[in-house]
């Protein structure tokens, strides 16, 4: 993605996941076969999978399963896709920050606070960044502690680190 993220209306009438496989584990694509409200990693899939609305539909995202293959690889670093994640004005503002974080850097809560123009909101930023629904494509673990430490991820610490070293060219993933 160039610039912020913009986001578009996915049809709520029609929901499909797909899994894709990944060195991290299967990644489970949702959305309306074109555009993707959510990207969860398997730690997620029993809670997200159970919704009865959602159908399975094998190869419904092929766009998004190339750049994400792309990106393991090591031969892409932004995505294009059309996104449309689930969430509130500020939980949205908090997303399309997120996508402004280059490939293989990082930045704290307190600087996406800043970059929102809402420097207390630390503490809501934390919490916006944890209820990403689309990971990876919206890089919400390109985001660390101010000490530098890494903090919280739905994926699990081992696979935030993971990313963080296949984007700061330290480990190659197969």
């Amino acid at each position: 993605m160039h610039g912020p993220a913009q986001f578009v209306t996915a049809d709520a009438t029609t929901r499909v996941y797909d899994i894709v496989g990944s060195p991290i584990g299967g990644l489970a694509l949702i959305g309306d076969g074109t555009v993707l409200t959510g990207l969860y990693m398997e730690t997620d899939h029993a809670r997200v999978l159970a919704d009865p609305e959602l159908t399975r539909a094998p190869g419904a995202f092929p766009e998004a399963a190339d750049q994400l293959d792309a990106y393991f690889s090591g031969e892409r670093t932004t995505f294009d896709l059309p996104l449309a994640p689930r969430g509130t004005e500020f939980q949205r503002a908090v997303w399309s920050a997120l996508t402004e974080i280059p490939y293989g850097q990082t930045t704290t809560y307190a600087q996406l606070a800043l970059d929102i123009d809402r420097p207390t909101a630390i503490r809501a930023v934390g919490a916006a960044n944890g209820r990403n629904p689309i990971s990876l494509i919206i890089p919400c673990h390109r985001v660390i502690g101010t000490d530098g430490s890494l903090t919280g991820y739905a994926g699990g610490l081992p696979r935030k680190r993971t990313l963080l070293d296949l984007e700061s060219g330290t480990h190659m993933l197969t």
